[in-house]
């Protein structure tokens, strides 16, 4: 009965060192993707005030220059993603599952410039210009309202991680051993983070691009199962 009890006892103390790796999954899931959104506007930011400056120099066309935005910013937005978390990167697809071409940029900028009935092949050479230069602007701006909400999100990331600490720390410090309870700690909590980061992955393949929703619950379960499992060892 006495084994019973002690078995029990594990199990509880096992399932609620899963659930305070938790705090720290989330915690760091949120800051990568908040660091990750924050690196994307400034390098397009970047790149289109750069190429803004070689249009307006001559140094390139802006036929040349609405080219080279476009793809810069396809190419920045892949880069981006793929030092997301599993996560983000469903968020993100889910927003927008692939850059636009130059092509269909060229289009939609001329309707909303000229109206819907102006096509781009009519327009003279110089509002041909303003369509390519008010693309590149464009290229150099992300969505302000996603990236206000990463800003929030990496705040609350870190307020997390900070928690996540905090607990830790005490857990050591009210530890008989305190060397084994901080091995404890690091390694739980690393099995948590590495644990999500790895079932959002695992969910990624199995619901396919653009459900976050889906990752999220994979990344939270392969987070608790990993923490519980190296706890329950320990």
């Amino acid at each position: 009965m006495q084994n019973g009890s002690q078995e029990d006892q594990k199990i509880f103390e096992a399932s609620i060192k899963a659930l305070q790796s938790e705090i720290a999954n989330v915690g760091v899931h949120l800051i990568i993707d908040a660091e990750a959104r924050q690196a994307y506007s400034k390098q397009i930011l970047t790149m289109a005030s750069e190429l803004r400056i070689s249009a307006n120099t001559g140094r390139i066309t802006w036929s040349v220059a609405a080219a080279q935005a476009q793809d810069a910013r396809n190419v920045i937005m892949d880069v981006i993603r793929s030092r997301s978390t599993p996560v983000g990167l469903a968020m993100a697809q889910q927003i927008k599952s692939e850059g636009k071409t130059l092509n269909e940029l060229v289009a939609r900028k001329t309707k909303q410039l000229y109206g819907q009935t102006i096509t781009f092949d009519g327009l003279s050479k110089a509002k041909q210009n303003i369509v390519y230069s008010e693309i590149v602007k464009a290229a150099g701006k992300s969505n302000p309202k996603v990236t206000a909400s990463m800003k929030k999100l990496s705040s609350a990331g870190r307020s997390l991680v900070f928690l996540s600490i905090a607990i830790s720390v005490y857990t050591v410090a009210t530890a008989d051993n305190k060397f084994d309870a901080a091995g404890k700690e690091i390694v739980i909590t690393g099995a948590g983070i590495g644990g999500g980061i790895a079932g959002g992955a695992l969910a990624g393949l199995a619901c396919g691009p653009g459900a976050p929703v889906c990752v999220t619950v994979g990344a939270f379960v392969g987070g608790a199962l990993a923490a519980f499992g190296v706890s329950i060892t320990w």
